[in-house]
């Protein structure tokens, strides 16, 4: 089945107010056997479009996931990436910036692992953390020699400016973006929460800083918001997925990742004369006893 991601796209100039974007959704699955048929669908759809990304070697795809701790980006990598082939994927997970990075600008440490043309890079949090974080925690600026030089205000609205410049720039060099926002309720965020401590083999998972942010959750969601509406283009929008059931917001993400590589239409490098003369005589060679 096909599931149309247009609901869930914020237009170019949109206002964006989270709280009127649903955090839940009726499941485009009737049971967890028919996720997983449709999941492994949109696996196998994947491969054979990397494959092409791969063998035509002309644009590159960038996946950005954005949400709140516990929101699913994690699991919907693992599970909407799982067939893709490694050596032609390559997922960064952004922490916070070493003393060397916070000496560049702050676009510099993620421009260093965008993917090459053929290839697909994921990026697990991402440089959208400077206007999001870091406006939450203000008192972060310092670290980056900003504060006490340029008002809060003037900083967002200019990082805006620079990362729709950085991704317009990306898009005339050929590397289309897919950027997804994994919208979650703040009660299902407690109960995930809650799970990393409950269940064992979900304990390593758990940080104390997720319950102290939980606290500024109003701030994040203002953040978020302000976000959105400032950066999504034409050419790069955000998608807000509904994340509070998880299988839903993969089948969704999975089916936006196939559109965006399906709209490169993408074919196979076809074989020059030449080439095909010298796999002729490799074949000659091979069949010999």
């Amino acid at each position: 089945m096909h599931i149309d991601p247009a609901p869930f796209l914020i237009k170019e100039g949109q206002r964006v107010k989270l709280a009127s974007h649903a955090t839940r959704t009726p499941p485009y699955y009737g049971s967890k056997d028919d996720y997983k048929s449709i999941l492994d669908h949109h696996g196998e759809r994947l491969s054979d479009l990397q494959q092409r990304l791969y063998s035509t070697d002309r644009y590159a795809l960038l996946v950005i996931l954005q949400g709140m701790d516990a929101s699913g980006k994690d699991g919907a990598i693992g599970h909407v990436m799982s067939g893709v082939n490694p050596q032609g994927c390559e997922v960064t997970s952004f922490k916070q910036p070493s003393p060397r990075e916070l000496a560049h600008d702050f676009l510099w440490r993620a421009a260093a692992r965008l993917p090459a043309r053929g290839r697909i890079g994921i990026f697990n949090r991402s440089y959208y953390e400077e206007v999001l974080v870091v406006r939450v925690h203000p008192e972060l600026l310092r670290q980056e020699s900003v504060a006490d030089r340029t008002p809060p205000q003037h900083v967002w609205t200019g990082r805006y400016r620079s990362i729709v410049g950085f991704e317009h720039h990306l898009h005339r060099n050929a590397t289309r973006l897919v950027k997804i926002f994994l919208h979650i309720s703040r009660e299902e965020q407690r109960k995930r929460l809650l799970a990393r401590i409950e269940e064992p083999h979900k304990n390593w998972k758990f940080n104390i800083d997720d319950v102290r942010e939980r606290r500024l959750w109003s701030r994040y969601m203002r953040a978020y918001a302000a976000c959105l509406q400032a950066t999504s283009t034409a050419r790069a929008p955000w998608y807000v997925v509904p994340g509070d059931d998880k299988l839903n917001a993969r089948l969704i993400v999975s089916q936006i990742i196939i559109d965006a590589l399906d709209g490169l239409n993408l074919r196979f490098a076809k074989v020059s004369p030449a080439r095909k003369r010298e796999l002729n005589a490799m074949r000659r060679l091979l069949e010999r006893k």
